[in-house]
């Protein structure tokens, strides 16, 4: 009897297994440092959702990483740095500009430009053969009879 009571006690139990990790922290200023951070890191794993939220083991890892070096007094650009190098700049929402990245960054600019430069060009070319200047001795004339409100 005390061994069906221990085995259905031990399969009551499995929903501890499913605890939220706590972590306890020297000053408030540490708190706040990790907490911040988990939400600025991404989770390489699951794409665009940061660490904070992320049920992953690799981003488990990561929480637990970010408060082993909060707690060694790490400050915040020194865990960005540490993680960027083990996972590269995705695992920050914000990457720096790089000669790697620079394209990505200066991208958007280059089409606008462009764009604004074919559309400038369009209009002058459509300005030019639209100018009277472009016009026959007998479209002038006709043009002239039509605007002093002479009929054909």
């Amino acid at each position: 009897m005390r061994l069906v009571i221990l085995l259905f006690a031990s399969l009551l139990s499995t929903a501890s297994l499913a605890a939220i990790q706590v972590y306890e922290f020297d000053t408030k200023e540490q708190e706040v440092l990790f907490k911040q951070l988990t939400k600025e890191l991404r989770c390489p794993k699951c794409q665009n959702q940061n660490i904070a939220d992320s049920n992953a083991p690799l981003a488990q890892d990561l929480r637990q990483k970010a408060y082993e070096l909060v707690k060694e007094g790490k400050d915040r650009d020194q865990v960005v740095d540490y993680m960027a190098a083990r996972f590269g700049n995705f695992v920050t929402y914000d990457p720096p500009m790089t000669p790697a990245t620079i394209f990505l960054w200066l991208g958007p600019l280059f089409f606008v430009f462009g764009g604004l430069v074919v559309l400038w060009h369009k209009t002058r070319v459509a300005n030019k053969a639209d100018s009277v200047a472009d016009m026959d001795a007998a479209e002038k004339a006709k043009l002239a009879r039509i605007l002093n409100g002479d009929k054909d």
